[in-house]
Protein backbone atom coordinates (compact mmCIF):
# COMPACT_ATOMS: atom_id res chain seq x y z
CA UNK A 1 0.00 0.00 0.00
CA UNK A 2 1.17 3.15 -0.45
CA UNK A 3 0.58 5.90 1.99
CA UNK A 4 -0.42 9.05 -0.41
CA UNK A 5 -0.80 12.61 1.15
CA UNK A 6 -3.47 14.96 -0.18
CA UNK A 7 -3.59 18.29 0.64
CA UNK A 8 -6.61 20.12 1.77
CA UNK A 9 -8.78 21.95 -1.09
CA UNK A 10 -7.44 25.92 -0.79
CA UNK A 11 -10.39 27.46 0.47
CA UNK A 12 -11.80 28.83 -2.65
CA UNK A 13 -15.04 31.38 -1.89
CA UNK A 14 -14.91 32.91 -5.43
CA UNK A 15 -17.78 31.95 -6.52
CA UNK A 16 -20.01 31.61 -2.43
CA UNK A 17 -21.57 34.92 -2.98
CA UNK A 18 -23.31 33.96 -6.45
CA UNK A 19 -23.73 30.38 -5.13
CA UNK A 20 -26.17 32.25 -1.88
CA UNK A 21 -28.16 34.33 -4.45
CA UNK A 22 -28.34 31.13 -6.58
CA UNK A 23 -30.13 28.72 -3.64
CA UNK A 24 -32.32 32.12 -2.74
CA UNK A 25 -33.50 32.46 -5.68
CA UNK A 26 -34.58 29.11 -5.98
CA UNK A 27 -35.99 28.84 -2.46
CA UNK A 28 -37.70 32.02 -3.34
CA UNK A 29 -39.09 30.40 -6.41
CA UNK A 30 -40.08 27.15 -4.65
CA UNK A 31 -42.18 29.67 -1.89
CA UNK A 32 -43.83 31.18 -4.63
CA UNK A 33 -45.31 28.21 -5.97
CA UNK A 34 -45.93 26.71 -2.82
CA UNK A 35 -48.09 30.07 -1.97
CA UNK A 36 -50.04 29.63 -5.65
CA UNK A 37 -50.24 26.12 -4.84
CA UNK A 38 -52.02 27.11 -1.53
CA UNK A 39 -54.20 29.91 -3.67
CA UNK A 40 -55.42 27.34 -5.92
CA UNK A 41 -56.09 24.31 -3.63
CA UNK A 42 -55.67 25.44 0.02
CA UNK A 43 -59.58 24.56 0.79
CA UNK A 44 -59.39 21.23 -0.25
CA UNK A 45 -56.44 20.44 2.15
CA UNK A 46 -56.84 19.06 5.98
CA UNK A 47 -55.82 22.10 8.21
CA UNK A 48 -52.67 19.61 8.79
CA UNK A 49 -51.47 20.08 5.47
CA UNK A 50 -51.96 23.82 5.25
CA UNK A 51 -50.07 24.39 8.79
CA UNK A 52 -47.44 21.84 7.14
CA UNK A 53 -46.88 24.12 3.92
CA UNK A 54 -47.26 27.26 6.14
CA UNK A 55 -44.42 26.18 8.90
CA UNK A 56 -42.34 25.27 5.52
CA UNK A 57 -42.36 28.61 4.01
CA UNK A 58 -41.80 29.88 7.23
CA UNK A 59 -38.54 28.07 6.85
CA UNK A 60 -38.41 28.99 3.29
CA UNK A 61 -38.23 32.88 4.65
CA UNK A 62 -35.36 32.47 6.81
CA UNK A 63 -33.58 30.31 4.38
CA UNK A 64 -33.80 32.88 1.62
CA UNK A 65 -32.91 35.73 4.12
CA UNK A 66 -29.69 33.63 5.72
CA UNK A 67 -28.27 33.38 1.96
CA UNK A 68 -28.71 36.79 0.95
CA UNK A 69 -26.95 38.39 4.57
CA UNK A 70 -24.47 35.46 3.36
CA UNK A 71 -23.97 36.76 0.21
CA UNK A 72 -23.89 40.51 1.23
CA UNK A 73 -21.11 38.97 3.65
CA UNK A 74 -19.26 37.73 1.21
CA UNK A 75 -19.27 40.46 -1.20
CA UNK A 76 -18.11 42.51 2.06
CA UNK A 77 -15.16 40.43 2.24
CA UNK A 78 -14.18 40.12 -1.27
CA UNK A 79 -13.88 43.93 -1.10
CA UNK A 80 -11.84 44.68 1.09
CA UNK A 81 -8.20 43.94 1.15
CA UNK A 82 -6.56 41.14 1.96
CA UNK A 83 -5.09 41.26 5.46
CA UNK A 84 -1.65 41.02 6.25
CA UNK A 85 0.14 38.32 8.01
Amino acid sequence: MTDERRDPKPDDRADNSARNMEIAQNTKENLLKSQEYLAERGDSLSEEERRNILAKNQRRMESIRGHMEEAMEELEAASRPPEEP
